[in-house]
């Protein structure tokens, strides 16, 4: 038996006696996250998942990850999609800062900062996005004057999702305001259990509230917490957007695909819309999920095949922004495909005569819409592919 094989045995082994029955076969919109993992089965699995380096299997040791190749990571990911094993811990410390970290920050700044992702117990939020500052980041005012082994920091951040459950943020702040706005940003790390934070989430249309305004008055970022050089955080912030999105791309852990034995979309026309002789009757509807059931699949396979071939594993620089817009449209055009099989069932907020999983279509289908904004949006992707990926003229 070869090292991977006996590998992929041992891992199998281990999971089947360490992952939690609760920990299995759930099905969540991450902004429900929180819930999920604020539980003594989602503690015992962390714990368990930390020792052996497994939340975060492909970072070096020496910080706590389980320094794992891309193939036996490749092979942990598949057993546990095996079993419906969710990942042990999530969010943006895995997904975007710690990544960042690991490129960019000094070796005494990955020893202080990415131990607490890889054990699961720090959690991050991202302060980019101002009221006067979105799709146009660079102009963004909020201000960090550095003071001696400090910065203090006073604006406003809005968007930033999960901050009412941060321990964290990354943040660019303008730290010369006389500087090209290109040039005069710095990326720096700051503590949300301090006193200067506010805090209030912004409740959407789908109901939920995920995002938050985050106001920054007189707040201390340490100098040590500075990554990178002074003034050009710029270059650090547009790396962390790449690995941004990647995961929603799909391209984060090679896009990973859970085993499914009946096609959702098939399963909820057949029910709304009929079936005969096991298909089914609305040959339209039948058409529009074999089209997008392709496509979707299509979509994992090129994200599959982009992360094998990158021999280091090393996300991409700006072809991510393919993997974002399509995987953000592919999420958008899902859920209005599945409200639409639904017809009218799939247009209920509340009350009596709707079932469960059809006022949660219509949650998902409103939630699709902030898919294509969040991480860029679509139309900023567009410009960085004309730009970036093709080579085309401004």
């Amino acid at each position: 038996m070869t090292d991977i094989n006996s590998f992929r045995e041992e891992t199998r082994s281990w999971l089947e006696d360490n992952c939690p029955a609760e920990m299995r076969n759930l099905t969540f919109h991450w902004e429900d996250a929180h819930k999920i993992y604020n539980t003594d089965a989602a503690d015992l699995w962390r714990e368990r998942m930390a020792e052996k380096g497994w939340i975060a299997p492909t970072w070096p040791s020496q910080y706590g990850g389980g320094s794992l190749t891309q193939e036996q990571a490749q092979m942990l990911s598949q057993e546990m999609g095996r079993i419906g094993a969710v990942s042990a811990s999530t969010g943006m410390g895995l997904a975007m800062i710690g990544p960042t970290l690991l490129e960019f920050a000094t070796e005494e700044q990955k020893q202080r900062h990415l131990p607490g992702i890889c054990n699961g117990t720090i959690r991050w939020c991202q302060g980019y996005s101002e009221p006067n500052a979105g799709s146009d980041l660079a102009s963004l005012q909020t201000r960090a004057v550095l003071e001696g082994d400090h910065f203090v920091i006073n604006g406003q951040k809005i968007w930033t999702s999960g901050a009412q459950f941060a321990d964290w943020m990354f943040a660019l702040v303008r730290t010369d305001p006389d500087a090209n706005k290109h040039d005069g940003i710095s990326f720096v790390l700051l503590d949300m259990h301090q006193d200067g934070v506010t805090i209030k989430p912004i409740q959407l249309i789908s109901g939920s509230s995920p995002f938050c305004e985050t106001f920054l008055d007189d707040v201390i970022a340490r100098r040590d917490d500075l990554i990178g050089e002074l003034n050009k955080g710029w270059t650090v912030g547009k790396r962390l957007l790449q690995f941004e999105r990647s995961g929603i791309g799909g391209l984060s852990g090679g896009a990973r695909k859970k085993k499914k034995s009946v096609n959702e979309y098939a399963k909820t026309a057949k029910k709304y819309t009929g079936e005969v002789n096991g298909k089914i009757a609305d040959t339209d509807a039948r058409e529009r999920i074999l089209l997008h059931s392709m496509t979707e699949r299509a979509f994992q396979l090129t994200a599959q095949r982009v992360m094998q071939e990158s021999q280091t594993g090393k996300t991409p620089g700006a072809a991510t922004s393919i993997f974002k817009l399509v995987g953000a449209n592919l999420a958008r055009d899902g859920a209005e495909l599945k409200s639409d099989l639904m017809g009218f069932n799939g247009l209920g907020w509340e009350g009596e005569g709707f079932e469960k999983q059809e006022l949660a279509s219509t949650r998902s289908w409103l939630n699709s819409r902030a898919v294509t904004i969040y991480g860029g949006t679509n139309e900023v992707q567009m410009n960085i592919i004309s730009k970036r990926v093709l080579g085309l003229p401004d």
